[in-house]
């Protein structure tokens, strides 16, 4: 198997830890293979959509979803390091309203599965940090959700101290992001 599979707190959000080759010239792994994908997680998905961003130490981004046309995502750091979030919203679930954290860099070069279902940020802990993803489905602004990072229901323990006091950065839209009590959620 080209990598292991670890599930986290909430077990359908996957940690994916790939088998690399190296020596002294560098590196090479395989980032995706669907056959292997799916034999190690049990998942059948079918990407249609590659992202890649680009954001500066402190950008916190998130917390991110579609309510119609949900997004899976296989997300990976390629670039810096990023503490990495996926949360549950799906009011019928066992774990609704819960969190895990991950963090992503080029040199643990994990990867983190975000099922469908789920709000998903990240906070940029390096100078700067290039992040790519997968997605199941087309991004659809119309139906884009953004939950406030620091929302108290939640109490995301995100890794603030790492910041060296510099306050986390958001967009205007996240800025005002709403609380799970006020958000359209999954059923």
């Amino acid at each position: 198997m080209p990598f292991t599979v670890t599930p986290t707190a909430i077990p359908e959000v996957l940690v994916l830890e790939p088998r690399v080759f190296g020596d002294a010239r560098g590196f090479f792994y395989e980032s995706f293979n669907a056959r292997d994908f799916a034999q190690a997680t049990g998942l059948q998905v079918n990407f249609v959509q590659d992202n890649h961003s680009k954001s500066a130490r402190g950008v916190l981004r998130g917390l991110h979803y579609q309510i119609e046309q949900a997004q899976g995502k296989l997300v990976r750091v390629v670039r810096g390091a990023e503490f990495e979030v996926a949360v549950d919203i799906r009011k019928s679930s066992a774990t609704f309203g819960q969190w895990v954290g991950v963090e992503l860099s080029e040199d643990n070069q994990r990867q983190l599965w975000v099922p469908p279902g789920f709000a998903h940020g990240f906070l940029v802990l390096s100078e700067s940090a290039e992040f790519l993803y997968k997605t199941t489905d087309y991004y659809a602004p119309q139906h884009e959700r953004s939950l406030a990072w620091n929302d108290p229901a939640l109490a995301i323990d995100w890794p603030l101290d790492r910041l060296d006091g510099q306050q986390p950065q958001l967009s205007a839209k996240d800025a005002v992001a709403k609380r799970l009590a006020e958000a359209e959620l999954f059923g």
